[in-house]
């Protein structure tokens, strides 16, 4: 529930930065699995191109494709693989993981800005160097970020926080959620962030992400305080922290949400002082 004002809420300057805040929660791992489709492995990332060039010349990449559950069935691969890659976008129930369509196809031609970093990538898995294994992973990861960044910008999911991120008003008050969660937003709090007027906010952001402003606001700080509970935070401190009133108004909504109290999720010596 979206509760009291926060006081002083306006349109961000600058440039607002519709990444990082879901990042620094859930951090972005890859792993290079090599140049081929491992056997028995899931692979996520793939990139592709279209045929060998002969033993003395590298692939020349034409496509990545991002596949979230990582299977063979939903691949639609259009020439050798060059490099694959298992990667996790921050865990189970990663806002990031459940954003994504299930398949996604990037002709690289035009995405400069990620081929020039997948090129790298391939570059340094098809002729390795000293160091090489140290950055493989980290560059596979930029890689992974740079496709999050084209995913948004040129509109890949119509609907839900993909989406949301991609609309040059709506992703403000997505920002704003993702940055303070622990603030009591009410909907004109939004609404005035995004420069909008209170209904259009609402229509919009529930026309575009798929729940209301307030629905998304609960669901983002439960997910927060799952993580959290997982790590061993003591109850009580984690629901101020995501933003709940009291202990118990935290246990009910996290129950609803995941069909457990948080101590199903929590580590071993978990308290709720």
């Amino acid at each position: 529930m979206i509760e009291s004002s926060m006081n002083g809420a306006s349109m961000p300057q600058g440039r607002v930065d519709r990444l990082s805040a879901l990042i620094d929660r859930f951090r972005i791992s890859a792993c290079v699995l090599g140049t081929a489709l491992p056997a028995g492995e899931p692979a996520h990332l793939l990139l592709t191109g279209d045929g060998s060039l002969g033993e003395t010349e590298p692939l020349a990449l034409r496509r990545l494709v991002f596949r979230v559950d990582g299977t063979r069935e939903a691949c639609r691969l259009q020439g050798p693989v060059a490099v694959a890659a298992r990667v996790d976008l921050g865990g189970p129930g990663s806002p990031l993981a459940t954003a994504l369509p299930e398949e996604v196809c990037i002709d690289l031609a035009e995405a400069p800005a990620l081929a020039a970093v997948a090129a790298v990538l391939h570059e340094e898995v098809t002729s390795p160097r000293c160091g090489g294994k140290a950055i493989v992973d980290r560059l596979c990861e930029i890689v992974v970020i740079r496709f999050l960044r084209h995913a948004i910008e040129t509109g890949q999911a119509r609907d839900g926080l993909i989406a949301g991120l991609g609309h040059p008003q709506i992703m403000l008050a997505l920002v704003a959620m993702h940055e303070a969660p622990e603030r009591r937003w009410r909907l004109e709090d939004l609404a005035s962030v995004c420069g909008m007027s209170r209904t259009a906010f609402a229509t919009g952001f529930r026309r575009i992400v798929g729940q209301t402003p307030g629905a998304y606001l609960q669901a983002w700080r439960l997910c927060l305080a799952r993580q959290e509970i997982e790590r061993g935070g003591v109850l009580k401190s984690v629901a101020g922290r995501v933003g709940f009133s009291s202990a118990s108004a935290f246990s009910r909504a996290y129950s609803r949400q995941f069909g457990q109290p948080p101590s199903g999720h929590a580590r071993v010596g978990f308290s709720s002082a």
